[in-house]
């Protein structure tokens, strides 16, 4: 007994801190530069978005600081982040690739066990994003003067206005990174909704009831139940997350998309050709043409490098593009993934932007200024 006492403590309360430590690190070579006056100055004028960070899977407290991972309530703030999407992860593949998965496999079991999830997540994908989402109240209830959930444009106007008296506060804005949590009930997006979701991604790592994946067996189009998603969505006022979706699944919902549609983090492939869901040119053109946003991640296989430079390659082709009113930040913290730096550091891409040659207004949209007009005119009304 006192041998299986033994192991359901380190399997308990050792193995998902090991497994959060060893996935969400810092690449190895990334000094923090020096940062001049006039720069801090700028960066502290900025309204600062994020649209990708996997933080809720993991078993941090975000409103504790922590020595590890990306994100925190705490790091947000001291990164002058006034708003980070938190997406939802339900399922992902044994041995995932970028080039094809299936869903018979799935990783996510064995981790909501060993981090003493509510056995209700063990077997359902939307009893997972239920709980992922109750999880991120639990931190605006645990410190309000600190952390609000957007869900409405009301909430956004009132956050902006007190931020400006209360700067160190921030944001959040739940987003589904896989529909597949649906479990094929159109009834569960409402359910979604009322949950605080706002941004909801058709695929992820495999193909699933609404379409094909960039790393599907398939890579299909959309399927009648994604239509039907897809206009519901839309109804809502939620908006539609192209990352992970296939090259046929994206054509389909451009055709269908009557507002912005979102990538939310991407790579380019002009950039870096290493994986099969960054944007080509033409992707690139029609996500501008919905008036929507591409959210530029930080990772290696999104930009090439394990260091500023190449995010900041991704973002001036992107502005050369298609103009800087549809980039953004797309960071992927916390979502198994090597970054440069953590949210404690966003400084260091406004410093590295100033270096490049943008401007203080291309600055102040690629940072977050983007996002911020987006949700302010197309969130759902009180």
């Amino acid at each position: 007994m006192l041998i299986l006492g033994l192991a359901a403590a380190v399997f308990f309360g050792l193995t998902p801190r090991y497994v959060e430590k060893s996935r969400n690190r810092l690449a190895l070579g990334n000094a923090r530069l020096e940062i001049t006056a006039p720069v801090k100055s700028l960066h502290q004028s900025l309204l600062i978005a994020d649209l990708h960070s996997d933080s809720l899977l993991w078993n941090r407290n975000l409103a504790n600081k922590s020595d590890y991972g990306h994100v925190d309530i705490a790091r947000l703030i001291e990164g002058h982040i006034s708003l980070q999407v938190f997406s939802v992860v339900t399922k992902t593949p044994k041995d995932l690739n970028p080039h094809r998965n299936t869903d018979e496999t799935d990783n996510i079991t064995l981790l909501a066990i060993a981090q003493r999830w509510p056995i209700r997540t063990w077997f359902s994908l939307f009893e997972r994003a239920i709980y992922q989402a109750e999880k991120l109240h639990r931190v605006e209830n645990a410190v309000p003067n600190k952390f609000q959930i957007i869900k409405t444009k009301y909430d956004l106007h009132t956050y902006l206005n007190r931020r400006k008296n209360t700067p160190q506060i921030t944001a959040g804005l739940l987003s589904l990174e896989g529909a597949h949590a649906l479990e094929g009930k159109l009834d569960n997006l409402d359910r979604l909704f009322a949950a605080g979701f706002r941004i909801i991604g058709l695929s992820h790592f495999f193909d699933n009831e609404l379409g094909g994946s960039a790393h599907g067996a398939k890579k299909d189009g959309i399927t009648e139940f994604g239509r039907k998603v897809v206009k519901r969505i839309q109804e809502l006022g939620m908006f539609v997350d192209a990352a992970h979706a296939s090259p046929q699944l994206m054509e389909d919902i451009f055709s269908l998309s009557t507002r912005p549609v979102l990538v939310t983090h991407t790579g380019i492939q002009a950039i870096c050709p290493l994986s099969p869901r960054n944007l080509t040119d033409k992707q690139i053109q029609q996500v501008a043409n919905t008036g929507g946003l591409i959210g530029i991640g930080f990772w290696p296989t999104a930009s090439c490098t394990v260091d500023i430079t190449g995010v900041v390659r991704s973002i001036r082709y992107v502005v050369e593009l298609v103009g800087e009113d549809h980039v953004a930040l797309g960071s992927d913290f916390d979502g198994n993934v090597q970054v440069p730096f953590t949210a404690a550091d966003m400084a260091q891409l406004t410093n590295s932007l100033v270096k490049a040659g943008f401007n203080q207004q291309q600055i102040g949209k690629i940072m977050g200024g983007n996002q911020i007009r987006i949700l302010s005119n197309f969130l759902p009304n009180n």
